[in-house]
């Protein structure tokens, strides 16, 4: 769960413009969920599926200026995974994304 949250926590901080982030713990009506929410660019709905993949960036040539080998949310996929557990990713353009982590 440490990995998960740093890698959630490292990129909400590195896309969002006032470095604004939200971590927390809900539930809804059957799961438990701990979250990272930002207040970023958000990202467009035509990349959510992707997101998770192995070295996908959005802005390829915005996350060279910003470090990073893309590999951040696979990983957090991977161990999601392998616990059994699933995750949820919501953004919206100009308002942000948050990443739900239900188990």
């Amino acid at each position: 769960m440490e990995q998960i949250l740093l890698n959630l926590i490292e990129n909400a901080l590195k896309f969002s413009d006032k470095g604004e982030i939200e971590v927390g713990v809900d539930r809804d009506d059957e799961k438990k969920y701990f979250y990272v929410k930002d207040s970023g660019a958000g990202v467009p709905q035509k990349y959510l599926p992707r997101l998770g993949e192995r070295f996908f960036r959005v802005d390829p040539s915005r996350s060279r200026e910003l470090g990073g080998t893309g590999l951040g949310l696979a990983i957090v996929k991977h161990i999601v995974r392998a616990h059994g557990w699933e995750m949820e990713i919501e953004s919206e353009e100009g308002k942000g994304t948050v990443v739900k982590i239900f188990y």
